[in-house]
């Protein structure tokens, strides 16, 4: 009885907890959610997210440092000492309160232009933040999108494995007939019975994989481990489609992606900082101000009376004039310059990666859609010379080994059918997303 109260404690407490993971999200998950979903969500983008609002924190904070600051500081005190009493004409113990007040501003009126630079580079370093932020969701589409056709082709694998496995058990019981009456040997029964066995094998296989494929999309998009899992089959998954130049799409793509207009900023804010740098070398001109006042116990004039007595009021400027600063200058000029060579190489290697991926995905494209032509040709023919196989079988004219070894071709033959599709059309996906085209399946 107790552990039965126990077990409906457990499941009660779990069954909201379990109704609020799956209620929140789809049943099936087309690519488009997907997409939705992982921008939303995703922690390596939010983490960017909150680095794109620290700079701008940063920017509002910078544009904040032309304006003049304004400090009120108060002390109050309590001094015990031997004090003078003049009543008396001595000296005795005794607690004395005295207390300061004031208020000080200033204003940084000219700092060699470094308060102006750096104005201009926290806005470039917004910007920044931005591009990295599409640049991630850029990669994050291109990596959903690959484990989403993955899945694709293990239902499609698991559709046309589950036929040979139902063909293969209606030979392994028109073979237990034909046993039955003597037409064919029971090595022959055994065969068929073994490839049976092999097929059903390969589809649990199949199965496994789309598992790990599913498991592998959901933490791609960072779903609870209890979220059921499962995507939308298209009607159709389009295999070809006309293949964009390739000097084109890199143009297209040294032009407009992310990564590069980044690493052009980059540049920028280098050169920003080598102008920071080199106002080092300028004077700085500061405006200041304050207002102060005090009063001691010890003064019999009063409170009051004392602070308007010591009102003091104070007004200036400030020029320091940078004359040996033991190289920190110099050396902060030429660690900048070092930056700015160094964000050129950063463009110049960007570009090259860019460029590399744009032909690889470009190569992987054509021979993609070459060995999905040759693969629907194969298939083709595998899948005629089974038929005849099959036929020759059913009227008993076949040998057994030649009927499986063709029926073998002709599963591999469509293996390879169904991975070349998926691939052709994987990779013309890629191949137009470096150019811009969204991914639509």
């Amino acid at each position: 009885m107790l552990k039965g109260i126990i077990v409906c404690l457990i499941l009660n407490g779990f069954t909201p907890l379990l109704a609020q993971d799956t209620t929140a999200y789809p049943v099936k998950w087309s690519l488009q959610v997907c997409f939705d979903y992982a921008t939303k969500n995703n922690v390596q983008l939010n983490t960017l997210r909150l680095s794109q609002r620290t700079s701008e924190q940063e920017y509002l904070l910078s544009k904040s440092a032309v304006l003049p600051n304004l400090n009120a500081s108060a002390t109050q005190s309590l001094v015990h000492g031997n004090n003078f009493n003049s009543a008396t004409g001595s000296r005795q113990s005794g607690i004395t309160p005295t207390g300061s007040y004031g208020i000080n501003s200033s204003w940084t009126l000219y700092q060699g232009g470094f308060l102006k630079s750096d104005i201009q580079q926290k806005n470039l370093q917004v910007e920044s933040a931005n591009l990295a932020v599409l640049q991630q969701e850029n990669n994050i589409t291109l990596s959903i999108t690959q484990a989403y056709l993955a899945i694709l082709l293990d239902k499609e694998n698991i559709i046309y494995e589950k036929d040979v496995v139902s063909t293969d058990t209606a030979e392994v019981n028109q073979g237990q007939r034909r046993l039955n009456a003597g037409s064919i040997a029971k090595k022959d029964l055994a065969q068929l019975q073994s490839q049976l066995a092999n097929d059903k094998y390969t589809l649990i296989t199949i199965q496994n994989t789309m598992r790990q494929d599913q498991l592998t999309l959901k933490q791609l998009l960072q779903l609870p481990t209890l979220v059921h899992f499962d995507v939308v089959e298209p009607d159709t998954v389009i295999a070809k489609s006309p293949v964009a130049p390739l000097d084109e799409v890199i143009n297209t793509a040294l032009q407009n992606r992310p990564e590069v207009k980044n690493s052009e900023l980059g540049i920028k804010i280098a050169q920003i900082d080598l102008d920071k740098a080199r106002s080092g070398y300028m004077p700085t001109l500061v405006a200041g101000g304050s207002l102060s006042s005090n009063y001691t116990g010890n003064d019999q004039s009063g409170y009051f009376s004392q602070l308007n007595n010591n009102f003091y009021q104070q007004i200036g400027v400030t020029l320091s004039i940078p004359i040996f600063t033991r190289r920190v200058n110099k050396t902060n000029v030429e660690v900048a310059k070092i930056g700015i060579d160094q964000a050129n190489l950063n463009l110049k290697d960007t570009k090259t990666t860019l460029s590399e991926n744009v032909e690889r995905a470009y190569i992987s494209v054509q021979n993609a859609q070459s060995q999905y032509d040759a693969a629907v040709e194969a298939f083709q023919y595998n899948k005629e010379t089974y038929r005849v196989a099959n036929e020759q079988l059913r009227l008993g004219v076949a040998n057994m080994v030649e009927f499986l070894q063709q029926k073998t071709l002709y599963i591999q033959a469509l293996q390879a059918f169904i991975q070349a599709k998926y691939n052709a059309a994987l990779t013309a996906k890629l191949y137009d997303y470096y150019r811009g085209v969204p991914i639509k399946i």
